[in-house]
């Protein structure tokens, strides 16, 4: 899914650091005008910027929607589509056309650059859009895009949890991950301790339920140092995590990179060049980019 937001601030990952438990309350977002599709987005935040390496959490319904999301650019990052109902299909610039359903994973990889688009037909549309940055090493890594129509799943007291991306318990995600990283969804039916790594952070998104510990429209944050997460009562919760994120990047539009040169040379090429590819079939014109700030966007850290 694109950032659809027609005057984007820069998403910024401001210095510093926080202790403890944090609740990450999101911010409504309508995506394409006055008749979008609303979404929570709870990352990035005022203050946390970053989960490990996701930098991007958009959540939307339950509700009566039809999505529309024109070709847009992506680069430096990876989309990963979870849906809790509904269904979308997703094109892009590679050539892949392939629907997704609850249960399923959508895995792009943008690297250096790929343009996709995303619709679906008038429906009850529920589920989240995330990003996971990639790391220096392989942010200009060939882009790519896997679907995965069944993942491992964890069981234990209480609990069944669908391993979308990285591990949990022993229990390895098909996708590729390019950094030490955690997505899962989690589905709590009584009293129950998860196992994470101590050295992950992680967040919990609820996404249907009722759940004790994780308050409906906020991402809790827990800092590393514990070996298992305990939830109770009924419902389904995303739990993210991974390795603190030490690289400082910039953030705007569709684009991560690591300098302002970086984000406007993204700018012109789609905007100018033939870098991003073309995605066939969409019924409609590609989204035009933004207009750059007036001040050079700044590289920062994962905390503000």
């Amino acid at each position: 899914m694109s950032n659809l937001e027609l005057d984007p601030d820069e998403i910024r990952c401001g210095a510093g650091a926080g202790t403890g438990r944090e609740v990450l309350t999101g911010r409504e977002v309508p995506l394409g005008g006055p008749r979008a599709m609303a979404v929570s987005r709870t990352l990035p935040g005022a203050h946390r910027r970053m989960i490990g390496a996701w930098c991007f959490v958009d959540a939307y319904g339950p509700q009566p929607a039809t999505m529309r999301v024109p070709p847009h650019p992506h680069t430096g990052l990876q989309t990963v589509s979870w849906l809790v109902s509904g269904e979308v299909l997703h094109r892009d610039s590679l050539g892949n056309l392939q629907q997704i359903r609850p249960g399923q994973l959508n895995l792009m990889t943008a690297g250096r650059g790929i343009s996709h688009s995303e619709e679906s037909p008038h429906t009850v549309l529920h589920g989240v859009q995330l990003w996971v940055a990639l790391p220096g090493a392989h942010r200009h890594v060939e882009p790519g895009f896997e679907h995965h129509p069944s993942l491992p799943v964890l069981s234990g007291p209480g609990f069944e949890a669908s391993v979308v991306m990285g591990s949990l318990g022993g229990v390895v995600s098909p996708a590729t991950a390019y950094s030490p990283l955690l997505g899962a969804e989690v589905a709590v039916d009584g009293a129950c301790e998860v196992p994470v790594d101590p050295a992950h952070e992680h967040g919990l998104l609820l996404l249907d339920g009722e759940v004790a510990e994780v308050e409906r429209g906020s991402l809790v944050y827990l800092p590393p140092g514990r070996s298992g997460v305990r939830l109770s009562g009924r419902g389904r919760v995303l739990l993210i995590g991974g390795e603190p994120f030490e690289e400082e990047l910039v953030m705007w539009w569709n684009f991560v990179g690591r300098s302002h040169d970086d984000i406007a040379a993204y700018r012109k090429e789609w905007m100018e060049g033939e870098g991003f590819g073309s995605v066939e079939g969409f019924d409609g014109a590609p989204l035009p980019a933004p207009v750059l700030p007036g001040t050079r966007l700044k590289p920062r850290g994962r905390v503000r």
